[in-house]
């Protein structure tokens, strides 16, 4: 009886994050979630990028594509972290935004900066149209949205991207590095320059991203997340 009124409770407080879940799931092959993944290979790179820059570094390209592929291409940094960075880093940032939907009242400016990031890398690095457009145009809806619409709408935006990555990465490591692991992946590269296998550092990196997203639910989700429509704007 215990256990299914903690079940119960569950859903009661979390019905909304188990229904985007769940339509995520269900709508997976399908193209009505394409530009979330194509987001999160964003991230991805993002990631990379960023990466390389902090530890000394410059980029000198950076494009995404609409078969949810991405490359940046860098100069100097360091190699085992801007490698080790794609899958973990674009984890962490999809979990922070997850977060900060979840924990704080920042969705607007967050999603606005979140758009501003996307148009400057735009600007910045990428020369191929799809990225370029992909780029400019959902950094203007998000920057959109955060300042025209209500608050409660960037915290829904945010938790679908959050809850997309937190799918999708380790989804991704699987699929690059174990179950294909003879395709030129960042685990298969890291292998090659620093040893071990492509299938380590891909069982690493999920290893990893199974225990962070373990931490992040239990810490971060509290008792109740669902939103609140119709309170005051703030």
């Amino acid at each position: 009886m215990k256990r299914q009124s903690s079940f119960l409770n569950l859903l009661k407080g979390h019905w909304q994050l188990i229904a985007i879940t769940t339509l995520v799931f269900l709508l997976w092959n399908t193209p009505a979630v394409v530009p979330l993944k194509i987001l999160i290979v964003f991230l991805h790179e993002l990631s990379h990028a960023v990466t390389i820059i902090l530890t000394g570094g410059s980029v000198e390209s950076f494009s995404i594509s609409p078969q949810q592929g991405g490359l940046v291409i860098g100069r100097g940094g360091n190699r085992f972290l801007s490698l080790s960075a794609g899958y973990l880093g674009s984890l962490l940032l999809g979990m922070g935004l997850l977060i900060i939907a979840l924990r704080t009242r920042a969705d607007r400016a967050v999603l606005a900066g979140f758009g501003g990031v996307m148009s400057l890398v735009a600007v910045l690095y990428i020369r191929n149209l799809f990225a370029l457009v992909f780029c400019i145009g959902v950094g203007s809806v998000m920057i959109a949205t955060a300042w025209y619409l209500r608050h409660e709408v960037s915290d829904l935006v945010l938790r679908v991207i959050g809850l997309t990555s937190v799918i999708y990465v380790p989804f991704d490591i699987f699929d690059d590095t174990i179950r294909r692991s003879g395709i030129r992946s960042d685990a298969f590269m890291l292998a090659e320059e620093f040893g071990g296998t492509t299938m380590m550092w891909g069982g690493v990196w999920l290893v990893l991203s199974t225990l962070a997203i373990y931490l992040c639910l239990r810490h971060c989700l509290g008792p109740d997340s669902n939103l609140h429509f119709g309170r005051p704007a703030r």
